[in-house]
């Protein structure tokens, strides 16, 4: 048993595979890293629907949220508890429509994800891969 409950906030991010396989990248505005499109889950909002709002939000891409694939809990450099679920979706076109909180957007091989991810993202990636392989 751990000694003090982790408080947190959800972040919920979508593994989008393309109609080829390839999975979707946004970079930030904020510090030019790349990541996964998702977001921060509000307070009573379930849970897909938060997803898809956030990825429709940020990507204009209306995503099939198919099944969570990977978790992670951490906290930030300020301290602050953070619990990530990553799903498994899909997308039928490509399209993409990106909203200010993102520059650039890049539409990549699973492979690829390890030089523009994070570890713990790229893990997700791999997990969503596994279940895009085995469909």
């Amino acid at each position: 048993m751990t000694e003090e409950p982790l408080r947190a906030t959800v972040s919920l991010r979508g593994v989008l595979f393309g109609p080829e396989g390839e999975v979707l990248v946004v970079r930030r505005a904020s510090d030019g890293g790349w990541e996964l499109p998702g977001g921060r889950l509000g307070a009573g909002e379930p849970v897909v629907e938060g997803l898809h709002r956030e990825i429709e939000e940020e990507t204009s891409i209306e995503p099939d949220v198919e099944e969570p694939v990977h978790t992670h809990a951490w906290l930030n450099d300020a301290g602050l508890g953070r619990f990530a679920v990553y799903y498994y979706c899909t997308v039928e076109g490509k399209s993409v429509s990106l909203s200010p909180e993102h520059t650039d957007y890049d539409w990549i091989v699973v492979e690829t994800a390890t030089e523009r991810l994070s570890e713990t993202q790229s893990e997700a990636v791999a997990c969503a891969w596994e279940v895009h392989d085995d469909g």
